[in-house]
């Protein structure tokens, strides 16, 4: 069939486009993006339109007058030039007093994120690392400016939204680090409707959309479809003619999640692995046939850039959520629609009341004539011109004709101005009652405004500012559950992104910062490393071991809580001055003016040992105390050796004495036994020796009577003094005959 209006050729190029390589499965992909973007503005369309108009109605002003409806301008206002005949249209705008009072009040009492270990195998020293590193991120990113943005939109028209992005730490590394982005133009996003959460946790898809100038659109992406191209494929496809303008282009970040059906095995010892797995096919073979399995939909979050034709830019995104968090203010869903609002919504119509009054007010008062002078007739002749411009110029004298109207010849008094016109009652109580309408609607009271009430005790005039606090605490609940979930995507990114060996910065609670260092490579969550004396050198931690949670704090911030702190000890001191050798240091630990962190150092130096724990010891100090502790084991251990040495010497030496002395001894009784010996005659020895057997056997002693056989003494085992020399081991005893 001809095509001679060329409709169907441009449909073609519009399916197609210039890319021929271009599959029908990214056809299908990119259909299925524009489809879910046109079904979110149309569920966001009403909603949206009543929030631009919140946020054009906080913004207003004298000047552009965006508190006044249009056709109320057209009747008030000036016709065709002509001034005449308008008719004031104040703008008193006290909505921002109301608005400031929930978002200041936020910043003074900013929520944040803790981390706490969920598992037995998550470590209380590790999830403090990771709060540290929380805070870091939330202050390279300027993290507040997100928070603030987010909470001003939430309380101002009912939605806001803050986003998680990863970018490389400089141009020459390929570490990333995670940062905390700011969304101002909150309707430039578009998340899944169907959500439940009002976080957005469970959103399938979302939409960042930006618009760039067409010049540089081709800078960035100079690879992708013409713009020419792009005109084209807007025949008959209205999602992506939407897509342009006569200067610009819209380019969208995209994420959505990808869903895979696979089987989950457990093995024994609770070990867990999807099927074909590595993992699963060694467990096989350790175990055999898994326990128990069962089907889980395993979700992979992906992220595109894309003009609405062509896929820029496209990769995996490393978290398990949709970087994209949601700050609600009220929600309702009316016959399947989404209506959302802040705390300007419903204190509009007072608003308008309270300018409309003021207006009527003025008005009044503007139109009504001057007070007159009253006088009698004939008392201003002669000086009428003084007297008509007396309301206009200042004269310094007025003068009047003395009229004499009765024959007595009284003077008639002078001339006197009459009252001046007030303003109704009903319209200054209406004014009234339109200033107290916005109150009523925003749940803020006078106390809450700051204004003095009837409370004079501090604890009836802070249970006052409750009662106001109260009625907008649900923007601050909200704010602290998208900080919560905000934090707990960081603590999900963080292993995933600090996935190498790395020095890592951290922020203490108190501003301090250090420096730590990951290993994913090892098995513990921490891991200490000391040096031979056993002094710790340092700690390696590892954010991959255990599972961890967040739960979130609302409260001062430090600064404020230090502040208050210092006005504590100054009190206590005062009261007892004798705590300065106590607690002094930290007293001045807590000011801020300079000099104050190395004076409390200094004056810490003072203090007895015994009061510092070992928290408010330096490093240096601990380490040289450890070093110290164990020297003196090892000098008491060389003081044992050296007085068991000196013991073992002296008795040494006393068991040497006794032996020369048993020496001389023997040596004494054998010259006696020779030089007798020498004088007998073999018959004598003979009848000496007959006797001493004779002698034993009728005692039945012969083995007494036997020469005894001395043992020498043992020696100890020691290298020095030097022995002796050898002398034999069995000295054999002197017979008592021989004597």
């Amino acid at each position: 069939m001809a095509d001679p209006t060329g409709i169907n050729k441009a449909g073609q190029v519009a399916n197609v486009g210039s890319n021929p390589a271009k599959s029908s499965g990214d056809d299908d992909k990119m259909a299925k993006m524009r489809s879910r973007l046109q079904m979110a503005q149309a569920a966001y369309s009403d909603s949206r339109e009543d929030e631009l108009d919140d946020l054009r109605f906080m913004a207003g002003s004298p000047d552009n007058q965006w508190q006044w409806p249009a056709d109320v301008l057209q009747t008030r206002g000036s016709v065709q030039g002509q001034t005449i005949n308008a008719r004031p249209c104040l703008t008193i705008n006290k909505l921002p007093q109301h608005v400031r009072q929930v978002t200041n009040e936020q910043r003074q009492n900013r929520p944040s994120g803790k981390v706490i270990p969920a598992d037995d195998n998550a470590d209380v020293q590790v999830a403090e690392i990771f709060n540290g590193v929380v805070r870091h991120i939330e202050y390279m990113s300027d993290a507040d400016v997100a928070y603030d943005t987010a909470c001003d939109n939430q309380v101002t028209y009912g939605e806001g939204y803050i986003r998680l992005l990863t970018d490389y730490c400089n141009e020459e590394t390929f570490d990333q680090d995670i940062k905390i982005g700011r969304i101002r133009n909150a309707f430039s996003v578009y998340m899944d409707p169907t959500i439940q959460d009002p976080c957005g946790a469970d959103a399938e898809w979302c939409f960042i959309s930006e618009d760039i100038l067409k010049e540089e659109y081709e800078r960035m992406f100079p690879d992708a479809t013409p713009i020419s191209t792009l005109y084209a494929q807007g025949v008959g496809d209205q999602g992506i003619s939407s897509w342009l303008t006569e200067d610009t282009i819209r380019i969208a970040e995209y994420f959505y999640y990808t869903h895979k059906r696979e089987t989950l095995h457990l093995y024994p010892d609770n070990q867990t692995a999807f099927a074909n797995s590595p993992q699963d096919k060694q467990l096989q073979a350790m175990f055999g046939k898994p326990i128990r399995t069962r089907e889980v939909d395993r979700k992979k979050v992906m992220w595109m850039k894309t003009n609405g034709f062509d896929v820029l830019d496209e990769r995996e995104w490393p978290g398990k959520w949709i970087p994209v968090v949601r700050v609600i203010g009220n929600e309702w869903e009316v016959d399947g629609q989404i209506y959302i609002s802040g705390l300007v919504r419903n204190a509009k119509d007072a608003q308008r009341m309270y300018n409309y009054w003021t207006s009527q007010e003025a008005e009044m008062l503007a139109l009504a004539p001057k007070a007159p002078f009253i006088g009698y007739g004939g008392q201003f002749e002669g000086y009428e011109n003084q007297w008509k411009t007396a309301n206009t110029t200042n004269w310094p004298y007025l003068e009047v004709n003395p009229d004499v109207t009765d024959g007595a010849g009284s003077v008639l008094p002078l001339p006197q101005r009459a009252p001046p016109p007030l303003p109704q009652t009903g319209l200054i109580q209406a004014k009234m009652g339109a200033a107290d309408d916005i109150k009523g609607t925003t749940g803020q009271y006078d106390a809450s405004l700051g204004q003095q009430g009837n409370e004079r005790s501090a604890k009836a005039i802070i249970a006052r500012e409750k009662q106001g606090d109260v009625g907008t605490y649900h923007y601050v609940d909200n704010l602290a559950r998208a900080i919560r979930h905000i934090t707990r995507q960081i603590v999900d990114l963080i292993p995933k992104i600090y996935d190498t060996q790395r020095i890592a910065r951290i922020i203490g609670v108190d501003g301090e910062v250090e420096m730590v260092k990951f290993n994913p490579s090892q098995q513990e969550p921490v891991k200490e490393i000391r040096d031979q004396m056993g002094a710790l050198i340092e700690k390696v931690y590892n954010p991959n071991v255990g599972t961890y949670d967040v739960m979130v704090t609302t409260g001062p911030g430090y600064m404020t809580k230090r502040q208050e702190a210092l006005d504590a000890m100054s009190q206590i001191l005062q009261s007892n001055p004798q705590l300065w050798t106590v607690a002094g240091d930290l007293f001045i630990k807590n000011m801020d003016w300079p000099g104050a962190q190395e004076m409390a150092d200094r004056f810490k130096k003072i203090l007895d040992p015994k009061v510092l724990s070992e928290g408010d010891q330096s490093p240096e100090l601990m380490q040289a105390q450890q070093q110290i502790e164990a020297m003196t084991q090892e000098l008491n251990r060389v003081t044992d050796i050296m007085e068991n040495i000196q013991d073992s010497a002296e008795q040494q030496k006393l068991v040497i004495d006794q032996f020369e002395a048993q020496v001389k001894a023997y040596d004494a009784e054998t010259k006696r036994i020779t030089a007798v010996q020498n004088s007998m005659t073999p018959e004598q020895i003979q009848d000496i020796v007959m006797g001493t057997i004779a002698a034993a056997l009728d005692t039945g002693d012969l083995i007494g009577g036997a020469p005894e056989m001395r043992e020498m003494p043992e020696m100890p085992d020691m290298e020095a003094p030097q022995m002796a020399p050898e002398q034999p081991e069995m000295v054999p005893e002197a017979p008592e005959g021989m004597m």
